[in-house]
């Protein structure tokens, strides 16, 4: 297996496992609970090298995945009081971990070189030379069959039980009715983040798992109001900056790692701005729409109070309107457009008269009280 590929099939492992996660953090809004785990992860390698007596991948994953779920309890214990909100806790947890772990570092191994890069955080670029081997046998890139694991437990865990991820993420009131825990189920998918955010370390780096678990998962929330839509765009809005990413990086001669979190945040400016329901173009076309609506109506009411009356034959001039409601002349016509293609106003020469329709509309108006 070449090293190019073994990097992009690696990004996109380290995408479909992070970002089907994501999801669920994103719509419980506990985005930050993946940079705290990182932040938190330092005791529980300290524990892991003094376990195995130095350097130990295994005993480091272990390590950290300890850490990472005692950050979550403690993190749910802040909140179970009551005293503080969810992104506080973390706030309050997660620095207290990572000040714990600098103290055991400087204080009993001040002289040892702990090589993070070995043991956890990992670097993409090089994930085709750390191969995994069974006695003399070559199995292959490490990191693809460390990711390629995390990725069947998400899969596994998401499609058993994401009935109840479902209810206890959306109505854990109701989830608990039917009969589930949505403590446990809480406490069920804080155990799997962990694990994968960890995981996926070895792999890729801290920065580059953070981005994938949020980033993409983020984008696709964007993009859709279904569950199961989201977490397959947002796998594939990971899948698409990992070789996109990759491909800029090699171009460029630089980090594959910052560029696929460049991706990353490219697809979710993109998102943002075009997306059909929540981006910023669609609601600005909407707000404009709703504007000229409202100017409809504030046209067809003008009309229906000044009908018949000896005042009607100047008040309902184009040019009085515009100069009376302090319409330029463009915004005019686009208003007048309107009422016209719907039928509610008929224009003769600078005159404007409602239709039946037009007069309906009007008075629906003025007894909704909208303008």
């Amino acid at each position: 297996m070449s090293s190019t590929f073994a990097i992009i099939l690696t990004g996109i492992l380290v995408a479909a496992a992070c970002a089907s996660l994501g999801c669920f953090l994103i719509l419980r809004r506990m985005a930050m609970l993946a940079d705290a785990i990182s932040h938190a992860i330092l005791p529980g390698l300290v524990a892991g090298y003094f376990i195995a007596q130095g350097p130990s991948l295994l005993a480091g994953f272990f390590g950290a995945a300890l850490a990472g779920l005692i950050t979550v309890g403690l993190v749910e214990l802040l909140k179970n009081t009551q005293r503080v909100g969810g992104e506080s806790a973390i706030g309050i947890v997660f620095p207290a971990m990572f000040a714990l772990g600098t103290f055991l570092v400087s204080k009993y191994y001040a002289d040892v070189h702990l090589d993070a890069d070995a043991v956890l955080y990992g670097n993409i670029e090089f994930v085709g030379f750390d191969h995994w081997y069974l006695g003399e046998t070559d199995l292959g890139p490490q990191s693809l069959w460390i990711m390629g694991g995390l990725c069947l437990i998400n899969l596994i865990f998401i499609s058993v039980f994401y009935k109840e991820l479902k209810l206890a993420t959306f109505d854990a009131g109701l989830a608990a009715t039917l009969g589930f825990s949505p403590i446990l189920i809480h406490y069920g998918l804080m155990a799997v983040v962990s694990i994968t955010t960890v995981g996926a370390f070895t792999a890729v780096g801290a920065i580059l798992v953070v981005a994938l678990m949020i980033v993409p998962a983020a984008t696709a929330y964007l993009l859709t109001d279904r569950l199961p839509w989201m977490i397959g765009l947002a796998i594939a809005a990971g899948a698409i900056a990992a070789v996109a990413g990759f491909g800029l990086a090699f171009m460029l001669n630089g980090s594959v790692a910052g560029a696929i979190a460049t991706i990353t945040g490219v697809e979710f400016g993109l998102a943002l701005l075009f997306s059909p329901k929540q981006g910023l173009v669609a609601r600005a076309r909407r707000l404009a729409r709703q504007r000229i609506q409202f100017a409809a109506d504030t046209l067809l009411v003008h009309l229906l109070q000044h009908e018949g009356s000896p005042e009607a034959a100047h008040e309902s001039t184009i040019g009085h309107l515009q100069s009376e409601l302090k319409w330029n002349n463009k915004f005019a016509q686009r208003v007048l457009d309107l009422a016209q293609r719907r039928s509610l106003v008929r224009c003769q020469g600078q005159q404007l008269e409602l239709t039946t329709s037009g007069r309906e509309r009007s008075q629906q108006v003025l007894q909704l009280g909208r303008v």
